[in-house]
């Protein structure tokens, strides 16, 4: 299960979050679906569980979901933001 980054701020803005890795001073912005991703992870949950969030808000298809949950969080872990 992937997780933030300790050294990883957050904030929620109006069409998605914004990002700050205090590591390396470099900023990051996901959209809406990323950024329900993104919570999903902080909140404890994995890709299962942010696919499901991402059927019920945007009501796609279960199969779409896992894929763009997938690649959104192998994304996130290229970065460095969250870990394996």
């Amino acid at each position: 299960m992937a997780t933030l980054r300790a050294e990883v701020s957050t904030v929620t803005v109006e069409d998605g979050m914004v990002l700050l890795d205090e590591r390396t001073g470099r900023y990051y912005q996901v959209n809406g679906s990323g950024a329900l991703v993104l919570s999903t992870l902080i909140g404890g949950g994995g890709q299962q569980e942010a696919a499901t969030a991402l059927v019920e808000r945007y009501a796609v298809d279960r199969e779409r979901a896992l894929s763009d949950a997938g690649t959104i969080i192998d994304r996130l872990r290229a970065t460095g933001l969250v870990t394996p």
